[in-house]
């Protein structure tokens, strides 16, 4: 039992230190530094807001908001994701140097955008100061859907590392799928203008689902339906175990390809 808490102890050390890693790399030569990982999202909200701001004013009540929090749940999904496609890959040297089980590297990526999603919440915190969002105890919630957020991002990360490893040009198709994925999320119009065949289609789509909980408990003070919450649950466990079975099913065969 000591054993096996001491070995969990240890994943998660390598996994820290795996993220800091890639956020010393991402900012070594920003003279702001760390500071820009709250700055940059908040110039970019700041611009957004503004640019945005008579777009779907008459259909989408305090419009900025109803976009920020689609773009912000939007960010955590695509980074994730496309940061765990080439964790085995860029971390080769490691993976062949160090006895460490693979999905420690995948895990890692997942790990560093939940911090840059964390800094990305500051600025959007300040958003929300600045739009007069009125505080609510469904807010509280909000943790509920960046788990479910980032089981479902691990899954596909899991998938997405195991087949980098045999094809490559997987992170071209994907960039292609996630353009249409976020034009099928709602981030920037409202569901209900939408004919009922495209509504039911977003209506399953789990990015939607997630950006449609944050939008509830935070924007209007709602507690989500219970469809919203089933719907989450059934992709975010049917992901992370389809990835879990890809990954364990290649396991052997990734180190003789990598």
């Amino acid at each position: 039992m000591k054993g096996k808490f001491s070995d969990i102890l240890q994943y998660v050390f390598v996994i820290r230190e795996l993220t800091a890693r890639e956020i010393k790399r991402k900012y070594a030569r920003s003279s702001l530094g760390i500071i820009w990982s709250v700055l940059n999202p908040l110039l970019m909200m700041v611009v957004i807001s503004l640019i945005f701001s008579t777009m779907f004013k008459r259909k989408i009540e305090n419009f900025p908001i109803y976009f920020l929090t689609g773009q912000t749940l939007w960010g955590l999904f695509s980074g994730a994701t496309n940061a765990a496609m080439t964790a085995l890959v860029d971390n080769k040297s490691l993976l062949i140097k160090a006895k460490l089980p693979k999905h420690t590297f995948i895990l890692s990526r997942v790990y560093t955008s939940l911090v840059n999603f964390g800094y990305t919440c500051i600025a959007f915190v300040l958003m929300l100061l600045i739009f007069r969002i009125k505080p609510s105890f469904t807010m509280l919630l909000f943790p509920i859907c960046i788990i479910f957020a980032l089981l479902f991002s691990i899954g596909i990360g899991y998938f997405l590392a195991t087949l980098y490893v045999f094809f490559a040009d997987i992170k071209h198709l994907y960039g292609i799928f996630l353009t249409l994925l976020m034009y099928l999320s709602a981030i920037f119009y409202p569901v209900d203008s939408l004919p009922e065949a495209m509504q039911f289609v977003i209506n399953w789509n789990p990015v939607y689902l997630q950006i449609l909980f944050a939008r509830e408990c935070v924007m209007y003070g709602h507690f989500p339906e219970p469809w919203v919450w089933i719907r989450l649950v059934i992709w975010c466990v049917g992901s992370l175990l389809f990835g879990m079975i890809v990954f364990k099913s290649k396991e052997n065969k990734i180190m003789q390809t990598i």
